[in-house]
């Protein structure tokens, strides 16, 4: 073998060597189960709500932080330090599950229509959005918290916004306690929403 392909062989071994131990290209082992969040009152199957599509209310996906921006549970660790909690892992990204659990306890709690954007057409009398700032938990402290900043936007009235916060302590800094704390705190803020839309 020419010196040329020896030296552009060596080239890729090693560029192949920095990139693995920056990219993972699988293999991992997957966490042993997923989290989710659900709510404390659910719609009964085969209820049926109906209304004027004008009168219905819309829940918008809430927007959220970058440390939110992933199916990882974030912990701070300081005041300005953050890691994510190993082996918790979400089925979807925080903003998704608490937009759902949000719809659902306005459904139940207040017998509201509530559809989707693209179902209301653009006719709802009410949307309700935000932004999710905190879905996650405090390391030192091993409290949870779920704080989201609401929006209402009501038909002819003024615009509305308020923040909502909730706090859980857990036991350990695990994806079982922290699971089960992150589902109580964000069903809280749920109910204190539905309240405050009506």
């Amino acid at each position: 073998m020419s010196k040329f392909r020896l030296l552009k062989a060596a080239g890729l071994l090693a560029a192949t060597a920095s990139l693995g131990a920056c990219v993972s290209f699988g293999g991992a082992e997957p966490p042993p189960s997923l989290l989710s969040i659900s709510p404390d009152q659910k719609l009964s199957a085969g209820a049926m709500q109906s209304g004027p599509q004008t009168g219905s209310l819309v829940v918008a996906l809430p927007a959220s932080p970058q440390k939110l921006n992933t199916i990882r549970v974030p912990v701070q660790t300081s005041g300005t330090g953050i890691a994510y909690l190993k082996d918790a892992v979400w089925v979807d990204k925080p903003a998704r599950l608490f937009q759902d659990l949000l719809s659902e306890t306005i459904a139940v709690k207040n017998g509201r229509l509530v559809l989707t954007a693209t179902q209301a057409g653009g006719k709802a009398q009410t949307y309700i959005t935000g932004e999710l700032i905190n879905f996650g938990l405090d390391g030192p402290s091993l409290t949870v918290t779920v704080t989201y900043d609401a929006v209402k936007m009501t038909k002819d009235q003024p615009v509305e916004r308020k923040r909502f916060e909730a706090s859980e302590t857990v036991s350990a800094a695990e994806p079982g306690p922290v699971g089960e704390g992150l589902n109580k705190a964000a069903n809280k803020v749920a109910a204190d929403v539905a309240t405050w839309v009506g």
